[in-house]
């Protein structure tokens, strides 16, 4: 049976680099299909992730989403589009989220936690005006990315850095002991724990030092976009998110960038390697995974786009990486 994609084009330069997507999916043989989600389905369907989307989420093998969100959806209030990320991410349990970031000299994955923490706990004012976000986790939420980052530790070379706040946070103190007695059934990997602002800074200062690192969601969210913007920004950063079971969320990281929607400009660097990162942790394909990345890297080379120094349009650049990618796999012969 041919394994299939869901498409999430999304909003701003999403359908854009989807569309590359998309050509390197039909390459491969592999079905798809594609469902609103975010501003475009506000606007067709009144909400940002209508039923029939995450549906035809929770069956497919694998989960590609473009970008959400953008100015002309400002104005709604609570109804965002970014809300349709979040409760997919919930709904499909996807806890652990890999941030890779890759240059010359650095090989660093990020392992985020991913539906819990402070962007899942309770929020709101009270009647004197005090505004509250709730940071919380379970030792449970703790353990199950703990376990994840150390399997891809062991993978790589065997070094696992653990970043928390545990001089400051009873949730980081939790977090660091639980960690630490995961870490038990790992001898073979080496674990060390980290303050975050320390860890910050080093990763602007010293990028080559780190292999892997877990932390918890909001910590997550702002040092991989640091680990990001050390090894050439967030046009080319490309995430998975894996849960326990049922399909992973393949993204890239640049959001919608609604200022060069529809011009041509738009990188779909970070789409294609998201594809790529599907190929390997979704459809368990690792050798076709590495053949998009290697093809990605020729396009980069051969006809860059405007945001890394060329002239060359979207499709353009999708075009150079089919072209790298036939030399590569017989597509010819894929199913």
């Amino acid at each position: 049976m041919t394994k299939t994609f869901v498409c999430l084009p999304g909003d701003g330069i999403g359908p854009e680099v989807m569309s590359e997507a998309v050509r390197v999916i039909m390459a491969l043989g592999y079905g798809f299909s594609e469902q609103p989600i975010g501003g475009a389905a506000i606007d067709t369907y009144g909400k940002p992730l209508p039923v029939h989307t995450m549906a035809a989420c929770a069956g497919a093998d694998a989960v590609l989403l473009g970008a959400v969100g953008g100015p002309q959806w400002d104005h709604l209030g609570g109804v965002r589009p970014e809300g349709a990320l979040i409760q997919l991410r919930k709904e499909l349990d996807v806890y652990a989220n890999l941030r890779p970031a890759r240059a010359e000299g650095v090989d660093l994955l990020i392992v985020r936690e991913l539906v819990g923490g402070l962007y899942y706990g309770a929020r709101g004012t009270r009647e004197d005006g005090v505004v509250y976000d709730t940071l919380e986790y379970t030792p449970a939420q703790v353990e199950r990315v703990a376990r994840q980052a150390f399997e891809f530790a062991r993978r790589r070379s065997g070094r696992l850095l653990s970043v928390d706040k545990a001089n400051v946070l009873e949730t980081s103190r939790m977090w660091r002991s639980v960690v630490t007695n995961v870490g038990l059934e790992y001898p073979d990997v080496e674990l060390s724990h980290g303050l975050v602002d320390s860890v910050a800074m080093n990763l602007v200062m010293q990028p080559g030092s780190f292999d892997t690192l877990v932390m918890e969601n909001t910590f997550g969210d702002i040092l991989s976009d640091v680990a990001a913007g050390a090894t050439g920004g967030l046009g080319l950063a490309a995430s998975a998110s894996l849960g326990d079971k049922g399909p992973g969320i393949f993204e890239p990281v640049h959001g919608s960038a609604p200022d060069i929607a529809g011009t041509g400009k738009a990188n779909p660097t970070a789409m294609l390697l998201s594809l790529a990162l599907a190929l390997d942790y979704g459809l368990g394909e690792p050798d076709l995974a590495r053949a998009v990345e290697s093809a990605v890297a020729t396009a980069l080379e051969t006809m860059p786009t405007h945001d890394v120094g060329g002239t060359a349009t979207t499709s353009q650049f999708g075009t150079a990486v089919l072209d790298a990618l036939g030399k590569r796999v017989p597509l010819s012969q894929l199913p």
